[in-house]
């Protein structure tokens, strides 16, 4: 086998150039003149490693936080749990503020020192939502052709709530609202909005 492995490759010849010679390769073995005319993308090198996010000491579950950035800023809402994408599972009560279940960055929050008890809150339904396609948008057929032309100047159709999404936000609040009802005026506090006032220090305040 070895024998007619060595037959088939195209041997080099030899040639002489005035006393010396040079051993020519056979034209299959020479290095190829062809390049593509475009770069190929090769996937870029990542030496930074990803380590698990560290959430703050002061960010417990229970603990009632503030709203710093997005739709519901200035809101005071309620941490129910660390998510593993880093982010933090928050909700209003929604019957108090109409805050829902969300993900937050915890960078866009300020903790504050008061903690409500969890103590009768679903576990199960805390799990489900914290999974990582439970906030995934729902895929929509979008209209196409003559018919989107003519639909341009209509008002747009009103988000309907996903009736899964409804009843898991009445299990998760039922017990946090139980707890809030035995604690004077806990539900104004939760009502109220944050905002800064001229002369207010931020860094003198506790939180």
């Amino acid at each position: 086998m070895s024998t007619q492995q060595d037959s088939s490759v195209p041997s080099s010849t030899t040639k002489k150039f005035g006393k010396g010679e040079r051993e020519i390769p056979h034209r299959t073995q020479k290095a190829r003149k062809y390049y593509p005319a475009e770069d190929e993308s090769k996937p870029k090198r990542v030496r930074k490693s990803i380590h698990p996010a560290k959430p703050r000491t002061s960010l417990q579950p229970g603990c009632v936080l503030i709203l710093l950035a997005g739709r519901f800023r200035g809101k005071r809402v309620i941490l129910l749990k660390h998510l593993p994408q880093g982010v933090l599972l928050i909700t209003g009560p929604f019957k108090i503020n109409g805050v829902p279940l969300r993900r937050v960055n915890a960078r866009y929050v300020i903790a504050t020192s008061f903690k409500i008890d969890l103590k009768g809150i679903d576990g199960k339904t805390v799990e489900k939502v914290g999974e990582e396609g439970y906030f995934s948008r729902e895929k929509t057929q979008d209209k196409k052709g003559e018919e989107a032309f003519f639909k341009q100047g209509e008002r747009p159709e009103k988000k309907q709530v996903a009736s899964t999404r409804a009843t898991d936000q009445k299990a998760v609040d039922k017990a946090i609202l139980s707890n809030i009802k035995q604690v004077p005026d806990l539900r104004e506090y939760l009502q109220s909005t944050f905002s800064l006032r001229n002369g207010d220090r931020p860094h003198e305040m506790k939180w």
